[in-house]
């Protein structure tokens, strides 16, 4: 599977997916406005960091094996039941606590208790939305990309519809509740074309877990839990911030501009999920690796820059349309918003590197000390740039990043 070839089907999910979230983007706008749009982001982080311990924090190791024991099909079946081990104690467990302090998750979160019911969903459906990502991790790995995009369809038709009556009919809880369950939805669809693959069965993902491959997956779980505590909690911390000093409404604005950066980008960054880690997990020469690299700045970043031209020069049009008028003074953010989406994907090319050569020192060390200084940014110039601080410390943060990594992989002697 080619770089382009698999851009190009992967691009018809994302188109699909984008297509969805713009419309949820332009019903959110209507029914919850700049300070409901804080919020979603506030849960969406603590999601993120719930369902990743859930998991065993394992799902980018699953991918990494899977593809580099793509000729030994026992060694697959070995990953996958120790994984699935792992997700099924983790999930359980996870949800009683949840479904236990879930008052007190919606107070930190939410900062409003009457949100608990939200967190007793989310924990009523946290087994399903754990193993739909273990078996989209499968997918990936295996390079079922077909399948692999299909599943990705279904869960955007799933976001649009379910959060779209939840949120005209709900408002905000219904917003936060469809959050909390439509990737759980998905695991039928998943699991129903993970079925149907011949290399594919269900015993395969449950039994006793395996010490050596435990401890290959145990590289990854530390990568993914470091990355689950730092980049949601710096972001929360960064929403709390930009509420206080500014005003919640502004909190909404930066994560308006978060959610528009992750729709246009979508193509970019899952054909690095898909195509990159898989691949520069099967690669052992530097030199291979390097042109993997080069083919990707050749044909990635153009796409990534251009995009975010586009995007910047239509900045009203998109408001209006996508948004509201409540969202206009995010307009001052998309230009120092681009320029930092355009260092992410950049930074991102080399990132995957250390996933794919479970670089743990390295990775762990660019996640604290890069997520850390984001938010130190933001802290320190949310007075004098206002709203606009979010979107400078962006593009900051990941031209810090990029040579950071650049440098360090150098002197790996990996590149």
């Amino acid at each position: 599977m080619t770089l382009i070839k698999t851009s190009l089907l992967n691009g018809i999910a994302v188109a699909i997916k984008m297509l969805t979230l713009l419309g949820l983007n332009k019903v959110l706008a209507i029914y919850v406005g700049p300070a409901g749009y804080a919020a979603l982001g506030q849960f969406q982080n603590a999601m993120q960091m719930i369902t990743t311990f859930a998991s065993g924090a394992i799902n980018t190791g699953v991918t990494k094996y899977t593809a580099e024991y793509y000729e030994d099909e026992t060694k697959q079946r070995l990953v996958w039941r120790t994984a699935g081990t792992i997700a099924l104690v983790g999930s359980v467990v996870t949800a009683i606590l949840i479904a236990l302090v879930n008052k007190q998750l919606a107070m930190w979160v939410l900062k409003d208790a009457a949100y608990g019911g939200v967190f007793l969903w989310f924990a009523a459906t946290l087994v399903l939305f754990t193993f739909n990502t273990l078996l989209l991790a499968i997918l990936n790995g295996k390079k079922e990309i077909a399948r692999y995009v299909t599943a990705n369809i279904a869960g955007s038709l799933f976001a649009l519809v379910v959060t779209g009556i939840m949120v005209v009919q709900f408002g905000l809880y219904g917003a936060l509740v469809s959050l909390a369950v439509y990737q759980s939805l998905t695991f039928f669809v998943t699991l129903f074309l993970a079925y149907n693959a011949p290399w594919f069965k269900m015993q395969y993902l449950f039994g006793g877990i395996d010490k050596k491959t435990a401890l290959n997956l145990s590289k990854y779980t530390v990568m993914a839990l470091t990355s689950a505590a730092c980049v949601p909690i710096s972001h929360i911390l960064i929403r709390n911030h930009l509420g206080e000093t500014l005003g919640w409404e502004a909190a909404g604005y930066w994560e308006a501009m978060w959610r528009l950066s992750g729709a246009y980008l979508m193509l970019v960054t899952t054909t690095l999920s898909l195509y990159y880690l898989p691949k520069l997990s099967e690669l052992q020469d530097p030199a291979a690796i390097k042109r993997e690299i080069i083919q990707g700045y050749k044909i990635i970043l153009p796409v990534a820059a251009s995009c975010g031209l586009i995007i910047y020069l239509l900045r009203d049009f998109i408001i209006r349309v996508l948004f509201s008028a409540e969202f206009a003074p995010m307009e001052e953010m998309f230009a120092w918003q681009m320029v930092g989406d355009t260092l992410k994907i950049g930074s991102w090319l080399l990132g995957y590197v250390l996933l794919a050569k479970s670089l743990l020192g390295l990775f762990i060390v660019s996640e604290v000390v890069f997520t850390g200084f984001f938010y130190i940014l933001v802290f320190c110039m949310a007075e004098r740039f206002g709203v606009e601080s979010a979107a400078i410390a962006h593009a900051i943060n990941y031209a810090g990043y990029f040579v950071f990594l650049f440098v360090a992989l150098k002197i790996k002697k990996i590149i």
